[in-house]
């Protein structure tokens, strides 16, 4: 029997990371997406105006007036219509080039993401797209639904995370040894730092941590920094990103390297000489090396001094820049003091980087120094570091959807017709996964009342005269879509 294909979609806040189950060459097609929807005017015309998405943003040759519009904000979808222009190139014949309706989707959520941006995903998923069958999951783990008539129930119903995303792939792996039961991911992205902790493929919420420092707080520090010694660069987050990528780096012995710049600051080992981008000659920014021809007229030059240490320090000392809040280090050390004690250095002794941030060079030597002082003496510290970190979870996802019993973890179509977001919540889990509340979606889901059921002793369900209760409306700030029309 012929597999439905799967497109899997590791959805950040900074790049989609996308490909399909059904070809051999799924993980090399994984593309990092610009998350933008930039606007810019033609030289010639002068008034003619093009969008880029995506796998576009190569095309535009001028980038001195591009206009940056991000779906997310502080990590979670803000803009649907940003979105859903980014969306509809992927899916494209340009990119992808699939049939919704004969397809599956795997897709990744922010942690903790909120029950009405939960919703708006499931409508554009089955009311917008048309998928034939659905999966949502955050980038550590997925849920499993076991149902109550299962030869494995042992309750009426519940929800298991009974499997992680990350352990499907090679972060783990070693050569004749089992993934671990209990791991600590530390996931570093464009909008926070999470360290999530999972026992045998179950997150244990209760111990999550959150560092409110991201890629995107990163550059914007650098931003003001710049543009506070040397160029104006408050406008240019493209440029800097780059520069930050570029040039910074995580230093091992912060008052050290800061004595140096301050002792010398032209000349000394750690300064380095960006030269910015030419967009008349279409020339692309890069650091200049030792041996390079000699700078032309126009070049312009930003010396990087101690900007390439003091950025990425952010990560391990927020309270430099006013977050009341510790470091990465500090973060671990409080989810793994929160655990049972008698696991605690099992998690010590396994410690996985992902995301962006964790590919400065010097991170995990930092976060290794630094985490064996907070560590008890008698126990064993070691870091597992990605090849390609950026992509490790989407890596994980494609692995994830060749499994044979990946189906049975989706929500299908004509389930969500039936019963709306419901069905999402019951087999995805989330915030309010188990309040009966009215329908966003699907011709059942949107019945007000209905007669109430009951499950008895042995499982089977009950139905009564007695009106469901209706819950209380809760009123939220989230901006949403207004109508997404099915096709």
């Amino acid at each position: 029997m012929k597999r439905t294909p799967v497109v899997v979609i590791d959805n950040g806040a900074s790049t989609i990371k996308v490909g399909l189950s059904t070809s051999p060459k799924a993980v090399r097609y994984a593309l990092a997406l610009m998350r933008c929807v930039s606007t810019t005017s033609h030289t010639l015309t002068g008034s003619d105006k093009k969008t880029y998405f995506g796998h576009e943003f190569d095309a535009c040759h001028d980038h001195s007036l591009l206009h940056f519009r991000l779906p997310f904000e502080k990590g979670y979808i803000v803009d649907w219509d940003a979105q859903k222009a980014i969306w509809d190139g992927m899916f494209s014949e340009g990119l992808l080039g699939i049939d919704a309706t004969e397809s599956s989707i795997l897709i990744t959520e922010p942690y903790l993401n909120l029950p009405k941006i939960q919703d708006i995903y499931d409508q554009f998923v089955f009311e917008e797209y048309e998928f034939q069958s659905y999966y949502r999951c955050t980038r550590t783990h997925v849920h499993i639904h076991v149902d109550a008539r299962s030869p494995l129930t042992w309750a009426p119903s519940f929800f298991l995370e009974a499997a992680s995303l990350i352990p499907h792939g090679k972060l783990y792996s070693k050569p004749s040894l089992p993934t671990p039961e209990c791991m600590l991911v530390v996931d570093s992205g464009f909008s926070f730092t999470h360290v999530v902790p999972i026992i045998n493929g179950v997150v244990q919420w209760s111990s999550v941590k959150r560092v409110d420092v991201g890629g995107k707080l990163l550059t914007n520090h650098l931003k003001e920094l710049v543009s506070f010694r040397q160029w104006n660069m408050m406008d240019e987050t493209h440029i800097m990103n780059d520069v930050k990528e570029t040039c910074c780096y995580v230093s091992t012995s912060f008052a050290a390297d800061l004595e140096a710049c301050r002792a010398n600051p032209r000349s000394n080992p750690i300064v380095q000489e960006y030269i910015l981008p030419d967009f008349s000659a279409n020339r692309r920014g890069r650091v200049r090396q030792p041996g390079d021809p000699p700078l032309s007229e126009g070049d312009q030059i930003l010396n990087m001094g101690n900007e390439r240490f003091s950025v990425p320090e952010i990560l391990f000392r927020p309270d430099d820049i006013g977050l009341p809040q510790c470091g990465i280090a500090g973060a671990i050390a409080q989810s793994i003091a929160s655990l049972p004690d008698d696991l605690q250095g099992l998690f010590w002794a396994n410690i996985g980087l992902i995301g962006g941030n964790v590919k400065f060079p010097g991170f995990a030597a930092r976060l290794m120094s630094e985490l064996r002082s907070l560590a008890p003496v008698d126990c064993e510290v070691v870091i597992y570091e990605s090849t390609d970190a950026i992509h490790e979870a989407h890596h994980s996802a494609l692995a994830l959807s060749k499994l044979s019993s990946f189906p049975a973890l989706t929500v299908s179509r004509a389930e969500y017709l039936e019963s709306g977001s419901n069905a999402c919540r019951r087999k995805f889990g989330g915030l309010g996964a188990d309040d009966d509340v009215q329908e966003t979606g699907g011709a059942e889901g949107r019945k007000g009342k209905g007669r109430a059921k009951h499950v008895d002793s042995d499982g089977d369900e009950l139905m009564s005269d007695e009106p469901t209760p209706q819950p209380k409306v809760v009123r939220t700030r989230t901006r949403t879509v207004s109508g997404v029309k099915r096709r």
